[in-house]
């Protein structure tokens, strides 16, 4: 299954701007009645608005013509009122629409982290973090702008801009026509303009993502750069991904600005359509200069909100390239779906691979026609090659793949009939730089064990002592409470591998699969843990990968992993010949 994202972006097909505004709503449906009564707001405000003119130029002929100052001063009071009225209006509406903005972001936010929650790791592997965070921060800012200010003056313009051309066409429809001439060409400049719009801020999204991707990797290797100097590359890389936002975004600027002047155009064409027109009728005695005066007024209440649509509607193609990104991602669903369990194959192997063939790109396979059986109690060690296949090989033992044909057993079972949290609690995979969180050592200990969950320190203690693991706990300032960061530098790789294989023997795990989990560590550090293995069950699984020979020396199995085979390597003699004939040969 594909799971670029970029990719399944531009294989999307094109919606209408109707359908493509539909999805967009769905977005706050839940917000039903918030909208009808800021949709009422708005109407109340347009037609106030609406009103004035009416009231203005009806004053002009009835009282201004007539030195009535009396009926001026009764209109002038009604205008006043009702613009009260209409700021009242214009708040309430704001108010509602920016807590529909915030409530839509709230939830549009959890809707992706959740769905990230549930994608395999494939998809990790097609995305770069820094696109997805780009997607979950800057995207969905986006359109909460959209909804929180930009869809109320979306709909007041429109709302405003229909009741000025009916109030025009009312009035006289011979200049009502003439005044709704430019009107037409602004539509069909907006139809044809809006996709390539839409087209050149998706692409600056994109580049804003790549950039965000960029600046988070060369970040996370910082320490790599300075190692090897090479401040340079990082120079370089980042300002590849900076001019390729910097070009995308003054694109994406032209486009977005493309609307204002041609709108302000024909609309000053409008009003002076009118003015001329309009002297002309009057001068046949057609018209009266109050209407001349509502004329202009309404001329300029429909032209006014098209310009500010010109602004709008650019925020509207931006949050529909926001929400292309988003939605494809809302989209996907996992190719490793839980199956329905089916009667268990008698085998006394805890872990069983048949007839596995798998591969990480379609066309291109990694492992061919594998099959194994690894019993309990047992130690095995996969040696081989760098790219041989033997992470490959854990990876589908953990499920965190699944093989392109065949089956893996766990306990005589579809490991794929297990469900997340089963298969998690079966299987414990230690890898070779264990990921800490920011927290404690406690919280990190307990993470994902939902039987010490709610266990305070001393209670853990109780626990950790129980393992026979009490003495690791010296090794750590404060204990159980010693602060870990998400980067970790305040304590070291070996106190992180400790943190890690606690963690893993506490779960008591049927399977323990340790990926070089030794191999960037110190001798007094790999003795303490293995002092920790020999505190799981005589029944767990060991499953050691490794390139050190002393690691597996003393395994009751060995594989030898090599282009996609796995073959028994016999005696340990015999694994170190393989080793090294096939180190050679690659």
């Amino acid at each position: 299954m594909n799971y670029n994202l970029n990719q399944l972006v531009q294989q999307k097909p094109k919606a209408s701007t109707y359908a493509a505004l539909k999805s967009l709503l769905q977005l706050i449906a839940h917000e039903r009645r918030n909208l009808l009564l800021a949709l009422a707001t708005m109407l109340v405000n347009a037609g106030l608005n609406l009103l004035g003119p009416f009231l203005i130029g009806y004053a002009i002929d009835k009282y201004v013509v007539n030195k009535q100052y009396s009926g001026v001063l009764m209109v002038a009071g009604i205008l006043l009122g009702m613009y009260l009225v209409s700021l009242f209006t214009s708040y309430y509406q704001t108010r509602l629409m920016g807590g529909v903005g915030q409530r839509m972001l709230f939830t549009l936010r959890n809707s992706i982290f959740n769905k990230l929650q549930v994608l395999p790791v494939a998809f990790f592997n097609a995305n770069k973090a820094g696109d997805l965070i780009s997607r979950v921060n800057n995207d969905t800012e986006k359109l909460n702008t959209f909804f929180s200010q930009s869809l109320t003056q979306f709909i007041g313009s429109i709302a405003t801009m229909l009741g000025a051309g009916i109030f025009l066409l009312v009035l006289n429809t011979k200049l009502g026509l003439a005044a709704l001439l430019p009107a037409v060409v602004i539509i069909l400049f907006t139809r044809v303009v809006s996709p390539w719009v839409k087209k050149k801020n998706a692409a600056n999204m994109n580049s804003v993502g790549g950039m965000s991707a960029e600046i988070q990797e060369s970040l996370s290797n910082f320490k790599v750069i300075i190692a090897f100097n090479r401040r340079d590359y990082f120079r370089q890389r980042f300002q590849a991904a900076n001019q390729a936002n910097y070009t995308t975004a003054r694109a994406a600027g032209l486009a977005n600005n493309i609307f204002l002047p041609v709108y302000t155009m024909l609309s000053s064409l409008a009003q002076l359509i009118v003015l001329l027109y309009g002297i002309h009728l009057i001068s046949v005695g057609e018209f009266s200069i109050g209407l001349l005066v509502s004329y202009m007024a309404y001329s300029v209440n429909f032209y006014n909100p098209l310009r500010q649509l010109a602004s709008l509607w650019t925020s509207f193609q931006v949050a529909l390239a926001g929400w292309d990104r988003i939605s494809v991602m809302l989209a996907l669903d996992s190719d490793m779906p839980v199956v329905a369990p089916q009667p268990a194959v008698a085998s006394d192997a805890v872990v069983e691979l048949q007839q596995v063939h798998f591969g990480y790109v379609a066309g291109k396979e990694i492992l061919h026609n594998i099959s194994m059986q690894l019993h309990k109690g047992k130690t095995y060690a996969f040696v081989g090659p760098t790219g041989g296949g033997k992470t490959t090989t854990a990876s589908l033992i953990a499920r965190l793949y699944d093989p392109v044909s065949g089956t893996v057993l766990l306990n005589g079972r579809d490991i794929r009939s297990y469900t997340a949290g089963e298969r998690a609690q079966k299987i414990g995979f230690i890898l070779q730089e264990p990921f800490l969180f920011t927290g404690t050592v406690k919280e990190n200990i307990v993470y994902g064990n939902e039987a010490y969950r709610a266990y305070t320190n001393e209670q853990l203690e109780q626990v950790i002592q129980e393992a026979g693991l009490q003495n690791l706990l010296t090794l750590f300032e404060s204990g159980l409470d010693t602060k870990v960061t998400s980067g970790s530098d305040g304590i070291s790789l070996g106190q992180k591998q400790l943190i890690a294989f606690i963690r893993a023997v506490l779960r008591k795990p049927e399977v323990l699969i340790l990926d070089e989990a030794t191999a960037n560590i110190d001798t007094v550090t790999e003795q303490l843990l293995e002092e920790i293995l020999k505190r799981l069950p005589a029944t767990t699984t060991r499953i050691i990968i490794a390139h050190r020979l002393n690691t597996i020396e003393n395994a009751d199995e060995i594989f030898f992993v090599n282009s996609g085979e796995v073959t028994r390597a016999g005696s340990f003699e015999d694994a170190v010949n393989k080793l090294l004939h096939g180190k050679r040969a690659s």
